[in-house]
């Protein structure tokens, strides 16, 4: 049974939407986010990543900076670029990128359902990050970024979502990436109560992205909780903001891997490693595009190859089986020598949106080898987490990116 709720969120005024909506604040280096903020001072970057309003250099995990978060939030708030909801409300939310469009609705989810595996993840988190957004929902006693959820479809709340669309949207903009937003507000009770009730027959909802988010407001929540000597468990911290998309709508771009050198091998000698585990065909400049599981692009020494998979290195487990676990388990970890990737400075990882051509520029610049994956599927990525395991780092790249700014949860 899915806890999900209504909330009266905090969100722009409608001619501000476009101007304020953000990008994730992971996405951003703190140089790149100073530039969105200079060309684009109503960015809510200035509240996700405060140290853009401070001089270059400054700690970005000081008190100072998770204080300026807050008071800019405030701020806007009595100015006007926010407002409150009177009422706990739901939203639909679509997002179309090149003629595709998925629709979630925005609600808040519990804390107690992540505790206790009713809402489930398939990688892992580090603490540094965790620790840095803990103390951004703290200060700000907000969740200014939501969690970018999944479930299996719903027939019903589908037909609904069909329903509100013919309404006037609340908020309709194109960002600079060419990504429409779309937003409805669904105030209607009969509505709100239906999609209450639809969501506690949900057996699970799964981290699509936002994994670190995730685990900080989920910790924000229980350190709440500790405090709290009138705790109830109706309380707003027991709650986190979540954007719900079904399974089938829903886009998992490939995520690439550069490996910055050849661990001392010839091309030759790499070569005829890897042919132990893989058929290998030269393809020559035209880049290779994976086109099916157990299938990879190798870019190497200018020269695309097409490798593979044999039958003997194929699994049922639902992690060895993934074609990332296939490259790491037989190629990385074991001829390049890659064994921690989440960590060897030796690999970069290159999201699906940005095309082959990056891959081609990144082996070239350094010398080193490009591998192309074939996507990750939504089923693989339920399966993982159903069985309760975790998927090597990097597994999923989903596009288009929720956009932060256009609704926070205040507690």
């Amino acid at each position: 049974m899915t806890t999900f709720r209504p909330f009266r969120a905090v969100r722009p005024a409608e001619d501000l939407a476009s101007s304020i909506a953000a990008l994730p604040y992971d996405v951003y280096s703190s140089e790149e986010a100073r530039e969105a903020v200079a060309a684009n001072p109503l960015s809510f970057l200035k509240i996700d990543r405060a140290e853009t309003q401070f001089p270059e250099g400054t700690d970005m995990y000081s008190q100072a900076v998770y204080d300026r978060a807050r008071d800019t939030l405030n701020e806007m708030l009595a100015d006007g670029s926010f407002i409150q909801e009177e009422i706990a409300c739901y939203y639909l939310y679509a997002l179309t990128m090149n003629g595709h469009t998925q629709t979630g609705i925005v609600g808040c989810a519990s804390v107690d359902d992540y505790q206790n595996g009713i809402i489930l993840k398939h990688e892992n988190t580090l603490e540094a990050k965790e620790q840095d957004r803990i103390r951004h929902v703290e200060t700000c006693s907000a969740h200014t970024g939501p969690i970018f959820l999944a479930c299996r479809p719903v027939s019903e709340l589908k037909l609904l979502a069909n329903q509100v669309r013919r309404e006037t949207p609340l908020y309709d903009f194109t960002s600079e990436d060419g990504i429409r937003h779309q937003v409805w507000r669904i105030d209607r009770p009969e509505y709100i109560e239906n999609i209450s009730h639809l969501f506690t027959d949900i057996p699970h909802l799964y981290i699509a992205d936002g994994h670190h988010r995730a685990a900080s407001a989920v910790k924000a929540g229980l350190r709440k909780r500790a405090a709290d000597p009138g705790f109830s468990g109706t309380e707003e911290y027991n709650y986190f903001l979540s954007v719900v998309f079904p399974s089938d709508e829903l886009n998992i771009y490939d995520y690439n891997r550069i490996v910055t050198d050849k661990n001392n091998y010839t091309t030759g000698q790499l070569l005829d490693m890897i042919k132990d585990g893989f058929e290998i065909t030269r393809i020559g400049s035209s880049a290779c595009r994976p086109e099916h599981r157990g299938e990879f692009g190798m870019y190497l020494d200018h020269c695309w190859y097409r490798l593979t998979a044999k039958s003997s290195l194929r699994s049922d487990d639902p992690v060895k089986g993934l074609d990332v676990s296939i490259l790491q388990d037989n190629i990385l970890s074991p001829i390049l020598g890659i064994t921690d990737p989440k960590n060897d400075p030796r690999i970069r990882f290159s999201g699906g949106i940005r095309g082959l051509k990056a891959l081609e520029e990144g082996a070239d610049s350094c010398g080193g080898i490009a591998f192309a994956m074939f996507p990750t599927s939504m089923d693989e990525l339920m399966a993982v987490a159903d069985a309760g395991l975790l998927m090597p780092p990097k597994s999923t790249w989903f596009e288009p990116k929720l956009r932060s700014g256009l609704f926070i949860h205040r507690f």
